[in-house]
């Protein structure tokens, strides 16, 4: 691969990773929801699905639990699966507990569905979580924002196509993560909405 195809593809997939997306996300349906006191829940949100896995996936990284903080190998990433978890389902109790703005507790609620499905699919198969995080993200703001939203589909697959390059993922796996982040997503948008 020529080294500035090369360097492009690890942009795109540092960029697109599904931290990056979910510190985003939270930021702004949290702000769209109630302007300040929004984005204050938004940031606890973030906690739980951002700050808190890439604490447990370095903290593995650095035990030598895994190979690295994208957690390659599909039966690492079964072992790393129920502490991230843990913290999204904490997050959720927790922002419907204390009568977080309906929007933020959706968006966390979208991402426990998301990784439940891709938890289920990682049993017999790896999938790219980056291709359905970022698909499931398009699919959270299109329902927050409006339908506008879908033009960052361009996007999504150029992350898919990073992931294919940097040979982290093959097609399929790139289409089937995309598949269930933006299928899972939307379904959950839908009931919650």
């Amino acid at each position: 691969m020529p080294r500035a195809e090369a360097r492009g593809a690890r942009l795109l997939s540092d960029g697109g990773e599904p931290r990056n997306w979910m510190l985003l996300l939270t930021a702004l349906v949290g702000w769209h929801a109630d302007r300040w006191t929004g984005l204050a829940w938004g940031l606890v949100a973030a906690v739980f699905t951002a700050v808190v896995p890439t604490l447990i996936l370095r903290l593995g990284e650095h035990r030598r639990s895994w190979g690295d903080r994208h957690v390659r190998r599909r039966r690492d990433r079964i072992a790393a699966a129920p502490a991230v978890m843990a913290s999204v389902v904490t997050g959720t109790v927790l922002l419907y507990a204390l009568d977080a703005p309906a929007a933020v507790a959706m968006l966390v609620t979208a991402m426990v569905a998301v990784l439940f499905a891709l938890l289920l699919v990682t049993f017999f198969w790896k999938v790219s979580v980056h291709s359905a995080v970022a698909s499931g993200a398009v699919a959270v703001l299109a329902a927050v924002f409006g339908l506008w939203v879908l033009l960052l589909t361009p996007l999504v697959a150029a992350i898919g196509w990073s992931r294919v390059r940097l040979r982290c993922h093959t097609v399929g796996q790139v289409v089937v993560g995309t598949a269930i982040g933006a299928t899972v997503g939307t379904a959950a948008c839908t009931l919650l909405g």
